[in-house]
């Protein structure tokens, strides 16, 4: 079985329900990757390059629409799925450059979150990301957390939490608790927590709590 290292390269940077189609731009972070979330009209899920291509403008400040992104500075359009730049609103008559091209990333969705990777040609998607979160089971939050993934991994082994790839599996507040780790940025990490408790529950509130002591440990921990 794969461990939470050999998929690392599919980073769970955000939940699906985040993302509304053809909405909202999501901000979030991959190794230090600033990202653009997004979901175009048509369903599919996009994560580029948080700069766009013409003035480096973040692309967080633009707009979807339809299967487009449009840049909050000039209105530049980049198409889903390749980042082909397609219109320029200044220049309506003129063919948009095909050099010119907004940085994409590949893209999945399973169990309920939205994986990136950030690999120049993505790899196939592993089983493990399909099967990562047991049926049944209920999303409870997910910590920010002011130390390094590497900090807040071990803190979870610390806690008696085993590798379950591509996550860690143990009790957390007494349930049955599943933990995925994104490596945002240095000294940043969010941990997306699911639990077998239900919704607002005492044993839900009790993994709440459990979850807020958890983060007071990790940051707590020497780094190094």
């Amino acid at each position: 079985m794969n461990t939470p290292q050999d998929t690392a390269t599919w980073h769970p940077v955000a939940r699906s329900a985040e993302l509304r189609p053809g909405a909202n731009i999501v901000a979030g972070f991959a190794e230090g990757q600033e990202l653009a979330l997004w979901r175009a009209a048509d369903g599919t899920a996009q994560a580029w390059e948080n700069r766009c291509p013409h003035r480096s403008v973040r692309f967080t400040l633009g707009q979807v629409i339809d299967n487009r992104l449009a840049c909050a500075y000039h209105g530049w359009q980049y198409e889903a799925g390749s980042g082909q730049c397609t219109s320029i609103p200044a220049h309506p008559a003129m063919q948009a450059p095909r050099n010119v091209c907004a940085k994409t990333f590949g893209t999945a969705e399973a169990a309920g979150i939205l994986w990136v990777n950030l690999s120049p040609e993505a790899p196939p998607v592993p089983d493990e990301l399909r099967d990562a979160v047991p049926g049944g089971w209920h999303f409870c939050r997910t910590l920010t957390v002011r130390a390094p993934a590497a900090t807040a991994r071990a803190a979870l082994v610390q806690h008696g939490m085993t590798a379950a790839s591509p996550g860690w599996r143990g009790r957390l507040g007494g349930a049955e608790t599943l933990a995925l780790v994104l490596d945002a940025q240095p000294g940043l990490a969010f941990i997306h927590l699911w639990t077998e408790a239900a919704p607002g529950s005492s044993a839900m509130k009790a993994v709440h709590a459990a979850a807020r002591q958890l983060r007071t440990d990790i940051e707590a921990l020497p780094r190094g």
